[in-house]
């Protein structure tokens, strides 16, 4: 295996619909290897689906994003001690109770229960696009408001600060948000979780942040910061990766009108559907870092304690000794075995709710817009090309 640093991560995507070459080039080569980091150091990527999944499922390899050697994609990455972690920075045994105390809020028949409401709202946003001007922009008209809508009822978060709290988002995600700007964005948004869950202390409501604060004070175990660490992650994660992934499958959909026809004559096509466009676009390729904290061989190379891993998904998601033409789009796939949750013990939380809002959108959007069209060329879209997660920051369409 080489150990000279050829490539310089994170990478950008030359082309929309793909990943950066490089990732092809090291899966198909060594398929683990040593990159360089922002700020100078190095880290091993590890590119087979196989190889990922070992390093994801495995113990020896740690979560701890405030350990001082733990890879950092973005220059001037704080780790600040004293902050209250969240579930996805813990390792065992700690992870395993910080999960199952909110576990049950995401289980299938919850996020059943919670339908009818997801349809009424994906609904009203599309009556919403329907009165607006042609062109419209779907980003801002369904692909955020439904999942932002969705998490903050469920949370228990006003709606009305939607625009506060995405505003701030924004800033933890791009990558050249200067690091006082990213430290700054990071504290206002956990201020203002803790602010809202100390006005829900005295009479918990029956929503997710209210049950907590009950469940917790009868475990003994009720700490203010703690929850608002854990809002701070349901909030963030919950309306973002969900938004990105509506417009992009719409922008996909109309790229592949013979795929779209598919799921228009047969709705019950939708959910293999959603799980391809899942594992194309593998919109989330920066969570999945690890720090070593036992030596380990994975695809041939020795990976020593201390050093990083950078588990990429996107390239697992695209490895053709697990998928059939991984390159191209196919629905009918039926290739549940994706890492775009990422496995193992940290995998998604919210998958159930996400897979639902897709669904939901996909189903409603193309059966009310049956003409629903681009409204520019694909080379002019602004895709997110300088975040961490990948998306689009407008999408105009027409009909």
């Amino acid at each position: 295996m080489t150990t000279v640093e050829k490539h310089e991560f994170p990478m950008t995507r030359t082309c929309p619909f793909a990943p950066p070459p490089a990732y092809e080039e090291i899966r198909e080569g060594d398929s683990v290897e040593r990159v360089r980091l922002p700020e100078g150091g190095h880290a091993w990527v590890v590119t087979r689906l196989e190889d990922v999944r070992t390093v994801l499922n495995d113990r020896r390899f740690s979560a701890d994003r405030q350990h001082p050697d733990f890879p950092q994609l973005v220059k001037g990455g704080f780790r600040r001690k004293g902050d209250e972690r969240t579930m996805i920075t813990m390792d065992a045994p700690e992870h395993g109770p910080a999960r199952k105390a909110v576990l049950g809020e995401f289980t299938v028949r919850r996020m059943e229960a919670l339908r009818p409401r997801i349809q009424e709202i994906v609904d009203g946003q599309i009556d919403a696009l329907l009165a607006g001007p042609r062109p419209g922009d779907l980003v801002e008209t369904l692909s955020l408001p439904v999942p932002s809508l969705v998490i903050c009822e469920m949370l228990g978060v006003p709606y009305a600060d939607h625009g506060f709290f995405q505003e701030h988002t924004a800033k933890l995600i791009k990558r050249a948000t200067p690091p006082e700007e990213r430290r700054a964005a990071f504290d206002t948004i956990r201020g203002y979780m803790a602010d809202l869950i100390a006005t829900k202390e005295a009479n918990p409501p029956d929503d997710l942040l209210g049950r907590q604060i009950v469940k917790l004070r009868e475990d003994g175990t009720y700490r203010r910061e703690s929850l608002a660490a854990t809002g701070f992650l349901l909030l963030v994660a919950g309306h973002e990766t969900t938004a990105n992934m509506i417009s992009l499958s719409t922008v996909a959909f109309l790229q592949n009108p013979e795929q779209l026809a598919a799921i228009k004559a047969d709705p019950g096509k939708t959910l293999d559907a959603v799980e391809e466009m899942l594992r194309y676009w593998t919109i989330v390729d920066a969570a999945t870092a690890r720090l070593c904290v036992e030596d380990i061989e994975v695809g041939g190379q020795l990976i020593k304690a201390g050093e990083g891993v950078l588990a990429l998904g996107y390239a697992a998601n695209r490895d053709p000794r697990a998928f059939e033409n991984a390159d191209e789009l196919d629905i009918e796939r039926g290739a549940r075995h994706h890492v775009a949750f990422g496995f193992g013990p940290h995998q998604c939380l919210g998958q159930n709710l996400a897979r639902m809002e897709l669904q939901i959108v996909f189903d409603t959007l193309f059966r009310r817009i049956p003409t629903l069209a681009l409204g520019s060329d694909v080379d002019d879209l602004p895709f997110k090309d300088d975040a961490n997660i990948y998306g689009l920051y407008r999408l105009p369409v027409t009909w």
